[in-house]
């Protein structure tokens, strides 16, 4: 065997184990680079949980901040008012006191005036219900004038006069009660007998024996009727 042959034998091998070699290497530098990515990961990772964690706390850190200075100023302020002023404390006394009393004599004032307008009404209607037997007595003596003297002198100025009467108890507040052809009503009527009528129904008031008033919204006198059976 040459020389040449022998070199050639023994470069082979050395080719073999270098390209073995290269590969070994790249796998672990593959490894490498990877736990090189993954230990970065992580690296970053913890970093950003550190930022978050000192956010976090000085979060917290104000909002302790916060309510200390909000509870001093809760603490000013009640100590301004315990430290208000005595003299002001009485004048805001004495100017209560009087805002009451003007209060209540108003409603004294009220209460007086609606008690004297309900006795004057009461002492006008007692007067007014003493007027009413004149006013009967006019009807019937202007009733009782003969049918040739009506147009005298003197039932005319008898008619005259009932009608300026008739005026004054009605600007007054004077009412008559409307009686026949209505239905008996016991608040305005007061039936003291019971008559055949064939011109009205059963329970209608038929006939009217004496006038009955109104006063404003309070009976006066009631009616005295006769009602149908």
């Amino acid at each position: 065997m040459s020389s040449t042959d022998k070199k050639k034998v023994h470069d082979k091998p050395a080719k073999e184990v270098n390209e073995q070699e290269k590969e070994v290497l790249e796998e672990i530098m593959e490894e490498l680079e990877e736990e090189a990515k993954e230990n970065k990961e992580a690296a970053e990772k913890a970093e950003a949980e550190a930022e978050a964690s000192e956010e976090e706390a000085s979060a917290e850190e104000n909002e302790e901040t916060s309510e200390e200075e909000s509870g001093d100023k809760k603490k000013g302020l009640f100590n301004k008012k315990e430290k208000k002023d005595p003299l002001k404390e009485k004048i805001d006394e004495l100017n209560d006191r009087l805002i009451r009393q003007v209060a209540e004599f108003d409603n004294f004032r009220k209460r007086t005036d609606k008690e004297k307008a309900q006795m004057f009404e009461q002492g006008q209607g007692s007067i007014l219900e003493k007027l009413l037997p004149v006013i009967d007595n006019f009807e019937r003596g202007l009733q009782a004038v003969p049918e040739d003297e009506k147009d005298g002198a003197f039932a005319d100025g008898m008619n005259k006069i009932y009608k300026q009467l008739m005026k004054q108890m009605e600007d007054l507040g004077v009412t008559p009660i409307e009686a026949v052809g209505k239905e008996f009503d016991p608040n305005f009527h007061n039936a003291v007998m019971q008559v055949e009528s064939e011109e009205y129904e059963s329970g209608i008031v038929a006939q009217e024996l004496q006038k009955g008033y109104m006063f404003h919204d309070t009976v006066l006198r009631h009616s005295m009727v006769g009602v149908t059976q």
